[in-house]
């Protein structure tokens, strides 16, 4: 059984904005994007969450490719969870390639909601999606650590708890 968790130290977590996500893989089997990028190095989604017509669905944007696809969620159990999902409803979420470790970010710049307040500061992937681009303070940041890799120096990305075991991916703060 496949376990990662990425939680380094209670003061890593970024708490301003409540996040509170969970995923049944096992409902929403591969080919799903999500579903695909858990446990593989250097592979990430953008998470986003929206309600359509009464069902909540979400947007995902792989890192690699770019690609993006709609998940609804229908069943019971994921109707009656809550679904919240940080500064501006994104999170990004994937496997380090270089530690093997599950990672949750904000998916917003960490210095412009800290510098700036307001939570308007999606990042974008650059680079082949190696990096996460803010195209306000022009920074970039590596999405396997979450340092600024070019442009000002500053704050790494704000990180969330996260645990996948090996069927339910959870991230929260």
């Amino acid at each position: 059984m496949l376990c990662l968790t990425a939680c380094s130290g209670e003061d890593n977590i970024y708490r301003e904005y409540a996040c509170s996500f969970t995923f049944d893989t096992s409902l929403h089997p591969q080919p799903c994007h999500l579903t695909a990028i858990l446990g593989n190095n250097g592979h990430f989604c953008k998470i986003e969450t929206s309600m359509v017509q009464g069902l909540r669905q979400l947007k995902t944007t792989r890192n690699f490719d770019n690609a993006t696809e709609t998940v609804r969620l229908t069943t019971r159990q994921e109707t009656q969870l809550r679904y919240e999902l940080g500064a501006n409803n994104c999170i990004i979420v994937g496997t380090s390639s270089y530690d093997n470790r599950l990672i949750a970010y904000e998916g917003q710049c960490a210095n412009c909601l800290k510098d700036y307040g307001g939570t308007n500061f999606p990042l974008t992937w650059q680079n082949s999606g190696t990096q996460l681009y803010c195209a306000k303070c022009k920074r970039s940041y590596d999405v396997n650590n979450g340092v600024v890799a070019s442009g000002t120096s500053g704050r790494e990305l704000y990180r969330y708890m996260s645990s996948f075991d090996g069927v339910i991916l959870r991230v929260w703060n």
